[in-house]
């Protein structure tokens, strides 16, 4: 049995790491894949290790390890070293007995390989095929993010949603952010499915549910800008039918937010023709303040004319983005 394997920080992991593992595969019968994780880095080995065993939890050949270790012991550097290669071929060599290949995208895998006996097989060294590193994915993830497989996505994407009762603004306020930020924009389904607030079922309810949901998950940006989300959709059943609307929690998962906007109710109302009242719709503001309580959903309240409102949503989404960009700044990469 012909054994390989392939080793890096996968920091995150993206699509040209993939395909140097399905790469590997392809000459070899069995590989492993280590995660080799520093005792400098903050990055948690259990999330880097959930997005490859995701990615690759149909393939029976591949098994994907961990290893920590000291920067003390084992140096980590992005320069192509003899003296580093020589000290983690011994550690590799200690790990994978027997094994016959080496697959990287690196200039030092020539040296590890060597040190260990075996062969070194290089995949894409010019990245011409998937010209993405990590650094470029941590340096620029709106750049990236088209490198990035679902299983990373999923846990980079930030979600910010707008809440508030009727002709509070929320619609346009998301576009705006939307476009300031680049972000994606996903707006409400209800709009599109009941024509008048004055007169809709539970029965449509539901279906607004689903459907907002589903425009969630195919919205694929690093930064989604949400109007409205489920909670006040179940505002409007207990307000209007005093029914608890009874939603999956896939639902609930899909409309998690990293940060929800509450629009005060504190500016003109304006009858389009559709809306409710103003006293049902300030009445419908209690209902969804209440709910969001329910759930234990914790917002910002964000008030005062357009501008400023805009202007305090700016103010932290920015802080919501920079705090993952800070998070996401992590230690040197060494082996990819």
């Amino acid at each position: 049995m012909r054994k390989a394997f392939v080793f890096g920080k996968f920091m995150p992991f993206h699509k040209g790491h993939e395909a140097m593992i399905r790469f590997a595969l392809t000459k070899c019968d069995f590989l492993s894949v280590l995660i080799c994780v520093s005792n400098q880095e903050t990055m948690p080995a259990v999330l880097r290790k959930s997005w490859l065993d995701e990615t690759f939890r149909q393939e029976q050949r591949v098994e994907i390890l961990t290893y920590h270790y000291d920067e003390n012991i084992l140096p980590s550097t992005s320069e192509t070293s003899a003296s580093v290669s020589e000290v983690w071929a011994a550690a590799f060599s200690e790990l994978f007995p027997g094994y016959s290949i080496l697959v990287t995208s690196e200039p030092y895998g020539d040296l590890v390989a060597g040190f260990m006996g075996i062969q070194h097989i290089p995949f894409d060294p010019e990245r011409k095929h998937f010209p993405v590193s990590a650094t470029m994915v941590r340096n620029n993830l709106n750049l990236a993010w088209s490198y990035l497989p679902g299983s990373v996505k999923a846990t980079m994407v930030k979600k910010v949603v707008i809440l508030g009762t009727e002709s509070t603004g929320k619609t346009t306020l998301t576009g705006r952010l939307a476009r300031h930020f680049h972000a994606a924009a996903v707006m409400e389904a209800g709009r599109d499915i009941v024509a008048d607030s004055n007169d809709f079922s539970m029965d449509d309810l539901y279906t607004i549910a689903t459907e907002h949901a589903r425009r969630i998950q195919a919205a694929d940006a690093p930064l989604l800008i949400i109007d409205t989300d489920i909670h006040i959709t179940m505002s409007y059943g207990e307000y209007a039918f005093r029914q608890t609307m009874q939603i999956e929690e896939n639902i609930f998962a899909i409309n998690k937010a990293d940060l929800y906007l509450y629009l005060d109710n504190d500016v003109p109302f304006v009858q389009d023709g559709t809306r409710i009242d103003e006293a049902a719709r300030n009445e419908l503001d209690l209902s969804h303040r209440h709910v969001l309580e329910k759930y234990g959903v914790n917002y910002e309240l964000i008030s005062g004319d357009w501008e400023e409102r805009f202007e305090q949503a700016v103010v932290l989404i920015n802080r919501l983005v920079n705090f993952r960009s800070q998070g996401a700044n992590f230690s040197s990469v060494t082996h990819s």
